[in-house]
């Protein structure tokens, strides 16, 4: 793939944010200068920052280097330039942007001119034609960079400034910029809060910027969504595959992630501003997500019952050189600060302001400081430590985002088309049927459609009131747009359908997972639900994980389970949640011993067992990993009636030695587990891999009986493959 330099511009302040950015999207091979970054990547990288980058303000990329002393020299260095290979004459529009610095050309203007002249007398040299000049939204925008009288001229990818996200219909006086936005979100560690499922308020939110840029961050929807313009759409350059490739993913990722967006709310004492508020939101498609009202800043304590416990108070208040007088203003920093320490004790506080003085007058702890630009005024972004923080604090389930006091409005007349509504009709069909089957056996969650429509290739699982959707991953001969549109229509169908809130609808992307990703974390909310199967309760969670703790396709597996381990020492391995091991306590189990080797799920297990009721001695939990533990226990000679043998496919974590693959080591970890089997007792095993195969002739001591269908719900019948399963015994 080939690669070219590029150079990413930034405002003060901003660089290391920018590193970090481009670090995180993959881009390693970057040199940082004054001002701006250069790195060597893809077409693709390039318009990946131009995308996701919300710090970034240009992305270039540099085509002609040449000396140029005088404006003749710039002139016939231009000229010289083969400017058919970016842009055709006839019908298009260039601009051009020009800076000098140290250089005998220093007049700006004059120095765009003579560029532009000489872009325009090779084309009407050559065709007879040239391009007009558009200064707004041109095909093709130059930037020529002289310094110590050396041109640098590059192709402006951006267009126009990348804080320019397309959402800002209305505005305010003193509006805060889009980037510089995002520059103090990051800086008080929002991304990270978020994520822990903290909430966030902007008591002055005025326009509404903070507000937007906070959300977007939370539920990763890329900033460049929104806008339709860029430098490269209309360059004949353009690599259209691996934009569409771009956005489609940019789609996916934005369904996805905002199923696990926070509490985010704001407000304004000022009318308009919080009109302009309203307007923005709407316009980027947040009007649902982020209720923003008139609200003085002393009446924000009413609201504190209705908000997370920890938080995120985040703001651009009124300063000296912007909008006040500073010896007016203390009174309103003294006020935002009591209202924190009194109201809001466990939440963090953050602003933007040119006068740091300002910030002692709220009374709070200072615990970190960063120097950026709002326009030509020089401020600190200031963060200050919560009053009464809470540590090691698990959000708690009400806090999650359906306890916003504004409910997403589901949406009842959409326009659909054939396609579309062959979905719904199949959506409501499935919904008839599994729902009557599901309420009369008592099951909360199953399984309402798996791929029944090859253009809708999603996993629709009902987990209680709350919506699972699995896209399965496109093939590559699948055009992106086409697949992004039918994602589009079952992310509005479902909620329609199954009249839920689109806030209770998860969204991910399901591809072949290798090793430790099959349990690797999506994100950290640690937003749990409750749900039930044949009467018992689990802990879900439908936004963290691949998996949301209860792999419903082994409903009738575990209550086999139940109903086989009366009396029994029950050994639950690869334990992952620990469902099973709920099972066997409900169906009497002598004792219970639970091995996995993430304190996560382990814990998670315990919680299951707590939620019912079912505690005491009997029950173990053991963090180990499981193949060293069969070692172990196979020397202390222990001994289990029933055990439940479930691994997974691959792993490669770094708690275990070497690598374990199903198919290669089936043999060797039954042999090892059927060894614990007392006399008389069964080993259930199953695994998920769709190509697995049993090697039977390996293991003609034991009795193996395959019982996949007999352990296939009927909610999976479409799908037989979803896991096979067996008994074992010696």
């Amino acid at each position: 793939m080939t690669k070219h330099k590029f150079t990413v511009t930034t405002a003060r302040g901003m660089m290391p944010l920018l590193v970090k950015e481009l670090i995180e999207m993959g881009i390693k091979d970057t040199k940082e200068e004054p001002g701006n970054i250069r790195f060597i990547g893809t077409m693709e990288d390039a318009y990946r920052v131009c995308l996701w980058s919300r710090i970034a303000i240009r992305v270039l990329m540099p085509i002609a280097h040449f000396s140029a002393k005088t404006p003749d020299e710039l002139y016939q260095g231009i000229h010289d330039l083969p400017w058919e290979d970016h842009i055709d004459a006839e019908g298009t529009t260039l601009a051009v942007d020009f800076n000098s610095f140290r250089s005998k050309i220093h007049h700006t203007q004059y120095g765009a001119q003579r560029v532009k002249d000489g872009i325009v007398d090779r084309f009407r040299e050559q065709t007879g034609e040239r391009p007009s000049v558009d200064l707004h939204q041109p095909d093709l925008r130059i930037n020529v960079y002289l310094k110590n009288n050396q041109a640098i001229v590059s192709i402006d990818l951006s267009g126009e400034s990348l804080h320019k996200r397309g959402y800002r219909v209305a505005t305010t006086s003193a509006p805060l910029k889009e980037h510089l936005a995002a520059a103090i979100l990051y800086t008080a560690e929002w991304p990270r809060l978020a994520k822990q499922g903290w909430g966030l308020i902007d008591p002055m939110c005025g326009s509404g910027t903070i507000l937007i840029e906070a959300a977007m961050m939370a539920a990763d929807i890329a900033p460049g969504i929104h806008r339709d313009y860029f430098g490269f759409l209309y360059w004949k350059q353009h690599d259209t595959d691996a934009w569409q490739r771009l956005k489609a993913e940019a789609e996916r990722r934005r369904h996805s992630g905002l199923a696990r967006l926070p509490v985010i709310r704001g407000g304004d004492m000022d009318a308009k501003a919080v009109q302009a508020a309203i307007d923005n939101i709407a316009e980027i498609g947040l009007a649902e997500r982020l209720p923003v009202e008139q609200r003085d800043l002393l009446d924000w304590p009413s609201q504190a019952q209705s908000l997370p416990t920890s938080g995120l108070v985040v703001c651009n208040p009124p300063y000296g050189e912007r909008m006040g007088n500073v010896t007016e203003l203390h009174y309103l920093y003294e006020s935002l600060g009591n209202i924190v320490t009194e109201s809001f004790p466990a939440w963090r506080t953050t602003m933007i302001t040119d006068n740091e003085a300002l910030g002692k007058f709220t009374g709070l702890t200072v615990f970190d400081t960063k120097p950026f630009d709002n326009g030509p005024i020089a401020c600190q972004v200031v963060c200050f430590r919560a009053p009464r923080p809470i540590s090691n604090r698990t959000p708690r389930l009400e806090e999650s985002v359906q306890s916003a006091e504004v409910e997403p409005v589901i949406q009842q007349d959409i326009e659909l088309s054939e396609h579309a509504e062959m979905f719904a009709n199949r959506l409501k069909k499935n919904l008839k049927h599994f729902g009557k089957w599901a309420r009369k056996n008592k099951i909360e969650c199953y399984r309402l459609y798996d791929a029944d429509l090859p253009d809708y290739a999603v996993a629709i699982d009902v987990y209680g009131d709350h919506i699972h959707v699995q896209e399965y991953a496109p093939p590559k001969s699948i055009d992106p747009e086409k697949a992004v549109q039918r994602l589009n229509d079952v992310m509005q169908i479902v909620p329609q359908v199954l009249a839920v809130p689109a806030s209770q609808v998860a969204l991910k992307l399901r591809k072949r997972q290798r090793g430790t990703q099959q349990y690797e974390a999506q994100g950290s909310q640690k937003q749990r639900t409750k749900v039930m199967e044949y009467g018992l309760k689990f802990w879900i969670n439908l936004t963290d994980y691949l998996d949301t703790g209860l792999f419903i396709d082994h409903r009738i597996t575990r209550q086999m389970i139940a109903d086989q381990s009366a009396g029994k020492d029950f050994l639950n391995l690869f334990a992952y949640t620990g469902s099973a091991t709920v099972y066997a306590a409900s169906g009497q189990a002598k004792s219970t011993t639970t091995v996995d080797m993430s304190n996560t799920y382990l814990q998670w297990a315990q919680d299951n067992m707590a939620l019912n009721n079912f505690d005491g001695e009997q029950h173990q939990f053991i963090r180990a990993n499981c193949l060293e533990w069969l070692q172990v226990a196979q020397q202390e000679q222990q001994r289990y009636g029933l055990i439940f043998l479930d691994p997974p496919t691959f792993s490669n974590s770094t708690r275990m030695e070497g690598v374990f693959d199903m198919q290669r080591d089936h043999v060797s970890l039954i042999k090892m587990t059927a060894n614990l089997l007392e006399k008389g007792g069964t080993l259930l095993f199953s695994t998920n891999r769709r190509d697995f195969k049993m090697d039977n002739d390996a293991l003609s001591d034991l009795t193996i009986k395959d019982i996949s269908r007999a352990t296939l719900p009927q909610d999976f019948e479409r799908n037989p493959k979803i896991h096979y399963c067996w008994t074992i015994s010696k």
